[in-house]
C-alpha cells in the first residue's frame, strides 16, 4: 500500500483512511487472510526472518498472518495511512505481538538494522516506478533476506477494483524482470487457489542478492 509521494499522493492515503475501519474484516470475508497464510506457509518458519518489515501493512493481514507461522522476532509496520497502521498495530497486539510503526512511506524510511524478512502486498501497483520502489525495499534488506511480494494480475476483477484504486496490474514475467533488475533474486511463484485471491493476486518469493 505504498511508495513514493507522487506514486502514493495524499489523496490516496485519505481513502484509505476512510476505508480503514471495515477494511481487516473486509480481507478476510474475501479471503485473503487465508491467502497469505496459505503462501507463507510454502516455506520454513526461518524463511519468515527474526526481523521483519511490512511495507504497506495496511490493516496487517500479511504482518498478522506471518505471525500465526513464526510470532519470535521483531515486526516493523510501515504505513502511510494513520487510521490503517492504528489497526494493524492493534491486530498484532491481539495476538502478543509488540510492534515498531512507522508513519511513512517507503522512500522515506530509514532503519540502522537490516531486515531479513520483507512483506510487501498488493503495493508495486501503486506504484510511478516499481523498480524504484524494490530497490529501495532491497536497501533495507540484509543479504539473503527474503522479500513475500503479492502483486495484481491482469482479470476481469482488477478492472473493477480499478475504478475505485486506480491502481496497476503485472503479468508474472514482468514482475520476475522487475524484481531481476532490482536486486533480487526470484525463487517462487505461488497461485493462490480459491476465492477472490485467485483472480486478482499473484505471490513471489525473492532473495536479495
Amino acid at each position: 500500500m505504498g511508495d513514493s509521494s507522487s506514486s502514493f499522493p495524499a489523496r490516496l492515503d485519505q481513502k484509505y483512511d476512510a476505508a480503514a475501519h471495515r477494511w481487516a474484516d473486509k480481507m478476510r470475508l474475501l479471503g485473503y487472510f487465508d491467502a497469505y497464510l496459505g503462501f507463507l506457509s510454502r516455506g520454513s518458519p526461518e524463511h519468515l526472518g527474526y526481523n521483519a518489515l511490512d511495507v504497506g501493512c495496511g490493516t496487517g493481514a500479511f504482518a498478522e498472518a506471518r505471525t500465526v507461522i513464526r510470532s519470535e522476532g521483531r515486526v516493523t509496520l510501515m504505513e502511510p495511512s494513520d487510521k490503517m497502521l492504528m489497526r494493524a498495530e492493534q491486530a498484532l497486539g491481539r495476538r502478543g505481538i509488540a510492534t515498531e510503526t512507522a508513519r511513512t512511506r517507503l522512500e522515506d524510511f530509514r532503519s540502522t538494522d537490516p531486515f531479513d524478512c520483507v512483506l510487501a502486498a498488493h503495493v508495486l501497483e501503486h506504484c510511478q516506478d516499481p523498480i524504484l520502489a524494490l530497490r529501495q525495499m532491497r536497501d533495507l534488506a540484509a543479504p539473503t533476506a527474503k522479500l513475500w511480494l503479492v502483486v495484481s494480475k491482469p482479470h476481469w476483477c482488477n478492472a473493477i477494483i480499478w475504478f475505485q484504486w486506480r491502481h496497476r496490474s503485472y503479468r508474472p514475467e514482468k514482475v520476475a524482470e522487475m524484481l531481476a533488475e532490482s536486486g533480487w533474486l526470484l525463487e517462487a511463484q505461488h497461485s493462490f487457489p480459491t476465492g477472490p485471491p485467485s483472480r486478482t493476486s499473484r505471490g513471489y518469493l525473492a532473495r536479495a542478492v
